[in-house]
């Protein structure tokens, strides 16, 4: 997979068994905490002091997410929803083939802009369309599942 528009790799490699623990370990901590506010001490690596950090709700959940996936040991790309990608790099975050993702640009399923001949596409955009595409396929399979339920 082509690595989206300012992304890192994890090391440039899968989580290690120690990277997975760590990550699992620091979940649970984490999800324990009330509220979804969590404060995390740590040393600063200048002074050698201890510094308090308190996540706020939103920052604890992203970050929860985050370890849930390296804790799986699945490889981890962020990528900032402000971000102008590649038609590739936004086909394969839609795991779909660059031709294909052209095509939905043609059908106008997502705006883009035009830079020289390449087009771009917002990340926002993308993501906007793979929610909608996974709520549609979700409805086709429940439709599925009830004129099949009728069948048994």
């Amino acid at each position: 997979m082509t690595l989206p528009a300012h992304s890192e790799p994890l090391g440039g490699r899968l989580p290690s068994l120690d990277d997975r623990q760590s990550a699992n370990h620091l979940r649970r901590i984490l999800a324990s905490q009330k509220d979804g506010e969590a404060s995390l001490k740590v040393i600063e690596p200048k002074t050698k002091e201890r510094v308090e950090i308190t996540l706020t709700p939103a920052m604890s959940d992203l970050f929860l997410e985050l370890l849930r996936h390296i804790g799986r040991g699945s490889a981890v790309t962020l990528v900032p929803i402000q971000e102008k990608l590649t038609t590739q790099q936004a086909a394969d975050l839609l795991n779909v083939s660059r031709p294909h993702l052209i095509k939905l640009l043609d059908q106008e399923e997502m705006k883009h802009s035009l830079v020289g001949r390449h087009r771009r596409i917002d990340a926002e955009e993308v993501f906007a369309y793979k929610a909608r595409r996974d709520k549609e396929r979700s409805a086709a399979m429940e439709d599925l599942l009830s004129h099949d339920s009728d069948l048994l």
